[in-house]
């Protein structure tokens, strides 16, 4: 019979479920407790008007919460059914999701105990390459969660993604508003509940080889020197076959499913959505790069650190007071 594990199971699934990316460290999302299930909504005061004018990213950020509560579910012996935007009335109900008892295998322990250790690394990575079959896995991951990775491997491919990153960088910087929301959200103190702290944005460099990072204000991380050896990150674009709200949480889903599994193998990570947040960046990578298949969401950068680099901090996150609630409902059929 379908139930809610007990509170303390929920309070720690919800804490491992606060540990996933979201567009600035926003964290735009809200857990409720019902009487037989527990409800995701999105928490849309916290969307980035200048970064994120449709709430793709929030939506996408929303996605990949979701799937780092059932993968922490999973772990502590609960599978779990989800109903995905359950209510038309409410838009920002993003999810119920109803639990049943299970036997956890390693892989999911083994998942769940990579939502700790991943980090956004906005470093260099070093020349190693990943390898195909890595990539390969990947890509069924993704598939598992309803979107599709697609390595930018073909060299057309490639320049063509990375010069639609630098285009985007290149708009959103002649943007006043984009450059005052930016500023808001990043380069904070380590004693902040959200946002990226400067601790987490490198001092100086914003290109890694052919590829144009995001420009945070006010970082100190430090990295290793690059010398005389190449960036051999990967691109990875996920999209997914239509655009709508409910494509757009299973693009995060699939996202969380590929950056733990990336984690869990020791690779490093870093989402990119800014050419994605420009509608004419969006279309090129549409057109060109996927061949008109399909809408972009997400383009995830991976590859392996620098053995010099120093551990990264972990982000700050809300407290679970401010992201979780109780509320009486049914679990929906």
């Amino acid at each position: 019979m379908s139930k809610v594990p007990d509170e303390s199971t929920v309070r720690a699934a919800v804490s491992l479920a606060a540990r996933a990316p979201s567009i600035h460290n926003s964290q735009p999302w809200q857990w409720r407790l019902a009487d037989s299930s527990v409800h995701l909504f999105a928490d849309t005061s916290r969307l980035l008007p200048a970064t994120d004018p449709d709430g793709r990213d929030l939506l996408i950020s929303c996605g990949a919460t979701l799937h780092h509560l059932r993968v922490a579910l999973a772990a502590e012996g609960w599978a779990t059914t989800v109903t995905r935007l359950p209510n038309p009335s409410q838009p920002d109900h993003l999810a119920a999701i109803c639990c049943h008892q299970q036997t956890p295998s390693a892989e999911d322990i083994a998942l769940a105990s990579a939502i700790p250790q991943r980090r956004t690394d906005r470093r260099r990575f070093s020349s190693w390459p990943v390898p195909p079959n890595l990539l390969d896995d990947l890509t069924k991951l993704a598939a598992e969660q309803g979107a599709v990775l697609i390595p930018a491997t073909d060299p057309n491919d490639r320049f063509t993604l990375a010069l639609a990153i630098t285009e985007a960088s290149l708009r959103q910087q002649d943007n006043p508003d984009y450059a005052s929301e930016l500023a808001t959200w990043a380069g904070r103190s380590s004693l902040a509940v959200e946002g990226v702290p400067a601790s987490n944005i490198p001092a100086h460099e914003t290109h890694h080889d052919d590829t144009t990072m995001r420009a945070f204000p006010h970082g100190v991380l430090t990295q290793a020197p690059a010398g005389d050896q190449n960036d051999a990150a990967e691109l990875l674009v996920l999209a997914t076959a239509t655009d709508e709200p409910v494509s757009r949480l299973r693009a995060g889903e699939a996202m969380s499913a590929v950056l733990l599994s990336a984690t869990a193998l020791r690779l490093a990570t870093c989402p990119v959505s800014q050419v994605l947040e420009i509608e004419a960046t969006r279309e090129l990578v549409r057109t060109r790069v996927l061949d008109g298949f399909g809408f972009p969401q997400i383009v995830l950068r991976i590859g392996w650190a620098p053995t010099e680099n120093p551990p990264l901090p972990a982000t700050p996150r809300r407290a679970l007071a401010e992201v979780l609630e109780h509320f009486p409902d049914a679990c929906p059929s």
